[in-house]
């Protein structure tokens, strides 16, 4: 494991801001809105008020979040990256600490607009983490650890998951809260899938005539293979060669700037790719 002091830097900075965001989202809109983002943050929020309502105590976040991210720790420095698990962990307990020290404000009362705006702001604290090579912890490790395992872009597993959560925060403290929290997971997820999409994918179909150029320029820059399909030009009646291949929907705007740089007058779809089986080279965590 070694490191970058310009990269690492750049990365640290990142999560420094993060956990700031984070801790000042958790304390403004999920404390004002009585919400539960889910996964280890939701769940802590969740033992945090049992203690409070049930048991008259109040118990430090920092120390509940830690004990939940014991396991998908564990599973990060096993099956996905020490350095990658190892500024996970400054993003858990910076957060951590930060949430316990950052006095509660309230923006606004407004439910609605807690559950939205909150929600935003909570996928975008996640996105960036995990454009730097990091995550928020919980959940994240177990989803990023069935995306490479299984190649599915798996973090809409984790909002089914997490109705464990709002089906125990509705039965404690009513579904009203549980139901806004959905909200502001859904809206955390949109914006998670707009910004982050490592693990989505696009089938490429391009028709050219330069058929193995564009076939190794494909695979430098994404490390992904193709296939060359024969096929006819209706319109001229020409033969004409088409690439199919696939690659991650975040090279995919770097792929085809390659393929025009072989062919300009290559013909490219691109389409989303809904599912896929079979070997897929994802770029492992460091």
């Amino acid at each position: 494991m070694s490191f970058e002091l310009k990269k690492d830097g750049r990365r640290l900075a990142v999560i420094c801001i993060a956990a700031m965001l984070s801790a000042a989202n958790i304390n403004t809109f999920v404390s004002a809105g009585g919400l539960y983002p889910g996964g280890a943050t939701g769940l802590t929020i969740l033992i945090q008020r049992i203690c409070e309502m049930f048991l008259n105590i109040s118990v430090p976040y920092t120390a509940i979040n830690l004990a939940l991210n014991a396991v998908p720790v564990y599973i990060g420095f096993r099956y996905i990256g020490k350095k990658f698990t190892l500024f996970s962990c400054v993003m858990i307990v910076l957060t951590g600490i930060l949430t316990d020290m950052v006095p509660r404000f309230v923006i606004t009362y407004d439910i609605l607009l807690i559950s939205i705006f909150g929600g935003m702001i909570n996928g975008f604290i996640i996105s960036i983490c995990l454009l730097v090579s990091a995550t928020t912890g919980g959940t994240d490790f177990i989803a990023i650890y069935f995306s490479e395992k299984k190649g599915i872009d798996a973090f809409n597993l984790v909002l089914g998951l997490n109705i464990v959560i709002l089906s125990a925060a509705g039965l404690l403290f009513g579904w009203d809260k549980a139901l806004y929290s959905i909200i502001f997971q859904y809206s955390s997820t949109q914006v998670l899938h707009l910004m982050y999409k490592k693990y989505q994918k696009k089938t490429l179909f391009i028709v050219t005539n330069r058929a193995k150029d564009v076939c190794q320029i494909i695979t430098e820059v994404s490390h992904h293979g193709a296939t060359i399909l024969d096929g006819e030009g209706y319109y001229e009646k020409a033969e004409r060669n088409v690439v199919y291949s696939v690659v991650s929907s975040a090279e995919c705007k770097q792929v085809i700037q390659a393929v025009r740089g072989v062919d300009p007058h290559a013909f490219i779809n691109a389409v989303k790719t809904e599912e896929l089986t079979g070997r897929f080279y994802q770029k492992p965590e460091e």
